[in-house]
């Protein structure tokens, strides 16, 4: 049952990689129980329909954050999303409009913040 779970898990976060850049997903596992073979797709909206949660518990993390710290969301410079899920495209679009569509940082910046956690 383990390996179920396991190769289960597998297709689900390739299926959440492929909706970060296109609009619908398969999810395929051969023999996954009783020989038999699992097939099945997933749009990027149904995806993001079952996600809500995840994304509220998510902006919720970043608003506690900004307590913590003691700023207002006016006293952010750059924001830089590092992290995996952070390249879904609702994700991306609730944290930006939490900052009132203040422009996420690409890349660079993201290799940085990598590496200022690895330095420290």
């Amino acid at each position: 049952m383990k390996e179920i779970s396991e190769d289960l898990k597998s297709a689900c976060e390739t299926a959440k990689r492929a909706l970060s850049s296109g609009t619908e997903a398969s999810i395929e596992i051969g023999l996954l129980f009783d020989g038999m073979d699992f097939n099945s797709s997933i749009t990027r909206a149904r995806f993001e329909d079952l996600s809500v949660d995840l994304f509220q518990i998510a902006l919720q993390t970043v608003k506690k954050a900004l307590t913590v710290a003691d700023m207002d969301k006016s006293q952010t410079h750059d924001i830089v999303l590092v992290g995996g899920s952070t390249r879904i495209p609702k994700v991306q679009k609730l944290v930006q409009d939490l900052f009132s569509g203040k422009e996420l940082r690409d890349s660079f910046f993201k290799n940085r913040a990598n590496q200022a956690v690895l330095d420290s």
